[in-house]
């Protein structure tokens, strides 16, 4: 891809003298740092709306331009060494690991076609949803999307309004089911690797997640049900074809998304001293092995599944490249929005550290819940996980056992609020961009915000009440 050829430059410029960088203190850095990563948020934005055309031809530029808008004024400030560090922790650390991982489910689910054609119903459309939902906490939401979002699609493609089916799959089955276990959403991943029980999330905020999740199959069925039965609402003729049965081509598909899991587990479980210094950056063996995997996983699926599966599921590399260049330039312009909200009371987002904790200095879980997840909404989830996981103390046992109604706060916050925004989480970028493909007119970033904001919002609220007071 184009954004790895820029990356890989920038890079060479900045190598010499990495090991000479100091730590980025956050807390010495102005707010205008924070310029290009929210410059890149209201193109993603604004642009598909104001100029769709060339967006779609050029987002990979518009994004590789906010990149160097902050990294090179950066490299100049601080010099070239620092700048270096921050780039390649970024990429080596954070970038790669995400988007092997998002592609290995992405082709690993795409080479898995249901077969047949089933018709969208109401109660077909809602049971899809749950069996999402629950799927996402053992294989991700990106391959439980990945998985389900084309059939889903396919079964609503002799309907008149499909943009809100695809709206709630990104509520349910994107976010909300990843809720439960590590393997379904990146921050509890970075709790478990902290060293926060595998089960510790089932058990202390199950609750939460039947409650939300619920709530949201309710709505839906009602909302679906409504559109359903207007006169105009079914197409005479239905594009896909019936077939006598449903089955499954690719099936061999399954086992690869059993070792992705496999994968990502062994990477949190396995402890080993030997790691490797790549400028300043330390690679451990078992994220180098869980790397390894993946690419291999991928390639294997490429190699064993057959045309004809991908031709049926309209597999195509464009919603993975776009994913893989705009969450680029995200996980190097928000650097410098990490590094002021980790500096904590005394960095520039110091408020927002402040309005988490009570007067008598103990955590207060209802500040916790709502600022991790509007947080979450714009910033990158895992990230912010960390940042308020580590400001509630960062020791797991006590979170787990003192401090638990706030972790609950910060795991809850993290997962469900992705949905509120397309960036909140990575499988809401690639949903929208496989239904985009298949002809489904989605709501622009704002438009989808009015959704969030008349759906989720007051169930958010209600949850604060119940749990989080």
């Amino acid at each position: 891809m184009n954004i790895f050829r820029w990356a890989a430059t920038l890079g060479l410029l900045l190598l010499p003298g990495l090991s000479f960088a100091a730590d980025l203190d956050g807390g010495q850095l102005s707010t205008l740092w924070g310029v290009p990563f929210a410059g890149l948020l209201l193109s993603i934005a604004l642009m598909p709306l104001l100029v769709p055309a060339f967006w779609h031809h050029h987002y990979g530029k518009v994004t590789a331009a906010w990149s160097l808008v902050f990294l090179l004024p950066f490299a100049l400030v601080y010099g070239p060494a620092l700048a270096g560090v921050s780039f390649m922790h970024a990429l080596l650390a954070e970038y790669i690991p995400f988007i092997l991982l998002l592609t290995a489910l992405f082709t690993v689910a795409g080479g898995i076609h249901i077969r047949g054609n089933l018709h969208g119903s109401p109660g077909l459309n809602t049971a899809i949803l749950a069996i999402g939902a629950v799927l996402a906490s053992f294989m991700g939401t990106t391959g439980a999307s990945m998985l389900l979002i084309r059939p889903l699609i396919r079964a609503n493609d002799n309907r008149v309004h499909r943009a809100h089916v695809v709206v709630f799959f990104i509520f349910i089955v994107s976010n909300a089911g990843g809720s439960l276990t590590p393997l379904g959403d990146p921050p509890l991943f970075l709790g478990f690797l902290k060293g926060v029980d595998f089960f510790w999330t089932v058990r202390h905020i199950f609750p939460e997640t039947l409650f939300l999740i619920g709530a949201l199959l309710a709505i839906f069925y009602a909302l679906d049900s409504w559109f359903y039965h207007r006169r105009e609402e079914i197409k005479p003729v239905d594009p896909t074809p019936d077939t006598k049965r449903i089955g499954f081509d690719g099936a061999a598909n399954f086992w690869l998304l059993g070792a992705i899991a496999g994968l990502v587990l062994l990477s949190g479980f396995w402890r080993s001293p030997l790691a490797f210094n790549i400028a300043g950056t330390d690679v451990g063996l078992p994220g180098l092995v869980r790397d390894a995997g993946l690419i291999a996983i991928t390639w294997l699926s490429l190699k064993i599944t057959s045309a004809k599966v991908h031709a049926d599921n309209q597999f195509s590399w464009g919603p993975m490249a776009e994913v893989a260049k705009l969450f680029a330039g995200i996980f190097l312009t928000i650097i410098p929005v990490i590094a002021m909200l980790k500096a904590g009371t005394s960095g520039p987002f110091g408020a927002v550290v402040s309005a988490v904790t009570r007067a008598d200095g103990s955590p207060d879980p209802a500040m916790y819940f709502w600022a991790t997840g509007v947080l979450s909404s714009f910033l990158d989830n895992a990230p912010t996980y960390l940042v308020f996981f580590n400001t509630a103390g960062g020791d797991p046992q006590a979170m787990m056992t003192t401090f638990a109604s706030t972790l609950a706060a910060i795991s809850a916050g993290a997962v469900f609020m992705g949905a509120n925004t397309y960036i909140g989480n990575a499988p809401n970028l690639m949903v929208k961009a496989i239904a985009e493909d298949r002809d489904v007119k989605m709501p622009s970033f704002f438009g989808y915000m009015l959704w969030s904001g008349a759906v989720l919002i007051p169930l958010f609220i209600v949850m604060t009440f119940i749990w989080f007071k």
